[in-house]
């Protein structure tokens, strides 16, 4: 019973409530993203790494879910390295941007 306590309170906090007995293939891009995040937060983490998290979706989620992204890990007090090719995102994301040309940081 403590597992699944867990995983509810992982499926709120990515704003996912209700949809824990709900298929893979019932759910959209976004949400298969937030439930990837719900995963990865499961073992409570220190420090996350994401590399390219976003990168499978469309532009408008993309916005969108690099916001909630932030406001989930801070919510579960996880902190992260993210590598992304999107400055944009990588400025809405992070609370420092590191940039990397040819391995060399900038």
């Amino acid at each position: 019973m403590r597992a699944a306590n867990a995983w509810t309170r992982l499926l709120e906090v990515v704003g996912l409530t209700g949809y824990g007995e709900r298929a893979v293939t019932e759910l959209s891009g976004g949400q298969r993203q937030r439930v990837a995040l719900a995963r990865s937060l499961a073992p409570r983490p220190r420090l996350l790494a994401l590399d390219e998290p976003l990168s499978s979706l469309d532009a408008d989620l993309r916005a969108r879910l690099a916001v909630e992204v932030r406001e989930i890990l801070a919510a579960a007090g996880t902190a992260a390295i993210v590598v992304t090719h999107d400055a944009r995102e990588a400025e809405v994301m992070a609370s420092r941007v590191l940039r990397m040309s040819a391995g060399v940081l900038q």
